[in-house]
Formats: structure tokens, sequence, C-alpha cells
């Protein structure tokens, strides 16, 4: 069984969760409901946990500033949010879960699962809710780290040892400073939106690339870009003022 607390400043919110995991999520064992960050705490420390659904936005505080006030994180978060691009942001840097209002039961019940599965096969260490409080405490985006999904897990990175991203169909093909390459279970898109603001530009429909990593520009149609890795990728036409805008601007 998993131990779980809810919070959320919402009283119908709150009470919809709690009955779709007693009827849909058997594996949860509920031991608080909690309107607002200061009775999370107070919670959290008196139950300890395994998991704790958490509503991001609240009064008088939000998801994060709970994390960062947690004195030890012992547990996994499972986030529930309406839209918010940069609390997604945030979330999918750290591949942290998390599930979007109104609640769907199927995501739900796989958010759920993932936790139970590997709190039993003891792959139970809370590293995506310590990832993502770490990158909220880190003041420069360059130290920021990004969970990339693997298909047998996730490694952890270092944005800025990031050269580039290829698509390679529905997955992403993530070439590092180290020489390797990873393949990863998101589309190039998802990496473009989640990149945008580390100095990642898109330059072809299968090109994203980290601009510091960058070697020279070679002037045609489009162009090309060479990169720190060695190689050479088309520029599309269609990208070349936004790429040569956005040199000029550093």
């Amino acid at each position: 069984m998993l131990k779980a607390i809810l919070i959320d400043d919402e009283k119908i919110a709150r009470e919809t969760l709690e009955a779709y995991l007693k009827k849909y999520c058997p594996k949860i064992e509920i031991l608080a409901l909690c309107e607002n960050i200061q009775k999370g705490l107070i919670a959290i420390e008196l139950h300890q946990p395994d998991v704790v659904f958490l509503d991001v936005e609240m009064p008088f505080g939000n998801a994060f500033d709970l994390l960062e006030q947690c004195k030890n994180i012992n547990f996994e978060t499972i986030f529930v949010t309406a839209f918010s691009h940069y609390a997604l942001k945030a979330l999918n840097q750290s591949a942290s879960y998390y599930l979007l209002k109104p609640i769907d039961i199927t995501e739900l019940i796989k958010a759920v699962d993932k936790i139970a599965d590997a709190k039993e096969k003891k792959n139970w260490n809370n590293s995506h809710t310590q990832l993502l409080v770490e990158n909220l405490k880190t003041t420069q985006k360059t130290k920021h780290k990004i969970a990339l999904p693997l298909l047998e897990g996730f490694e952890f990175v270092q944005i800025q040892d990031i050269i580039r991203c290829q698509a390679n169909d529905n997955f992403t093909d993530v070439i590092l400073k180290d020489g390797r390459k990873l393949m990863i279970c998101r589309t190039l898109k998802f990496y473009e939106e989640l990149l945008s603001e580390n100095g990642f530009v898109r330059i072809h429909k299968s090109h994203l690339v980290n601009i510091a990593f960058a070697i020279r520009y070679l002037k045609g149609k489009g162009g090309q870009l060479e990169m720190f890795d060695k190689s050479v990728l088309d520029v599309s036409p269609t990208k070349k003022q936004e790429l040569l805008a956005f040199f000029n601007s550093i």
C-alpha cells in the first residue's frame, strides 16, 4: 500500500480525488486531506507519506513553496494542476508526475501504478521531486538538470551538456558533450518548448541546437550550421532569419 496525502484548496477537488482514489486505486491508503500548504506540511511531517497529491496553484503559497519548505523529502509527488505553462515546464524538466484538471481516471491510475511499481522494484528514491526542488532553488538556468526518459528509465543530465537534439520519428536523439547519443521517448517539439529559454533554437524540422555549441554558420539558401560535435546541419530557409536574429542578439 502507498500512504497518501491530498493537498488542494478546493473542497470539491479534494473530495473528488479522494473518491477516485478509493474507487480506482486500491494501492492507495489516504491518510489526510489538507486545504493549504501549512496544513500540508504538518500532515507530511506527521504521517510520513509515500506519495503526496499536490495542487500546484493555491492561495497563500503554491506547490513549489511547500516542497521548498519540506525538511526531508521522503515521498514522491503527483501534481494536480489546471494548465499553466510555467508549472508544466518545471514539472517536465524533472519528469515529475502530474495530472491536468479535470482529472482523467486513466491518467490517475497510470501515475499511481508507476509509483507503486517503482516502490515494489525498490527503485524508490524520490528523484523526480528532489530534482524539481533542486531546479526551483537554482537561479542560473545553465545549472539546471533535465530528466531524459529512456526506454528503461530516466537519465538526469545538465542542460548545458546537451549539444543538440535530432528528430527520430516519435523519439528524439539527444547528443551530449561527452559524445553519447541517447534515444528519448519524447518528440522534438516537446524539447523545443521545454528548452526554448535555455539557448536552444529550432533550425530545421529535424534539428534543435544549443547555440552555445555552434561553431560557424555556412551561407546558402537556408545555410548550414556546424556544431561542436563536428556535425553540419541544414538550416531550413524558413528558420534562417530567426537563427541569424538569434546570433545578432548575443
